[in-house]
C-alpha cells in the first residue's frame, strides 16, 4: 500500500530506540525517553517546494503533539504536520 499525505503533511518511519545501553544494559521501556526521531518517506503537497528545508529521506526531529500514528502490514508511521518538525539531523 502507498500513503501520499495530502497539503502541508509528511510520512514518516520512527526510529525505535535502542534496547540496551552500549555497556549491555537492557532498558525496560518505563525507563526509556522517547526521542521523537524519524527519516521522511513522503511529503504532502508543498507549495513552493525550494524553500522546504527537508525532503524524501531526511532524519528528523518532531514534536508528537499532533501527529498520527498509523499501522500498515505491522509497521508503524506517523502523519504529522510539516510545521511541527524542529529540526534536521545531518
Amino acid at each position: 500500500m502507498k500513503i501520499k499525505p495530502v497539503g502541508d503533511k509528511i510520512l514518516i518511519k520512527p526510529i525505535e530506540e535502542e534496547e540496551r545501553t552500549a555497556s549491555g544494559i537492557y532498558i525496560p521501556d518505563t525507563a526509556k525517553e522517547k526521542k521523537k526521531q524519524g527519516i521522511i518517506l513522503e511529503i504532502g503537497n508543498i507549495k513552493d517546494e525550494k524553500k522546504c528545508p527537508i525532503k524524501v529521506g531526511d532524519t528528523i526531529l518532531y514534536t508528537g503533539y499532533s501527529s498520527d500514528e498509523i499501522e500498515i502490514d505491522g509497521e508503524i508511521f506517523i502523519i504529522l504536520s510539516i510545521k511541527d518538525v524542529i529540526a534536521k539531523v545531518e
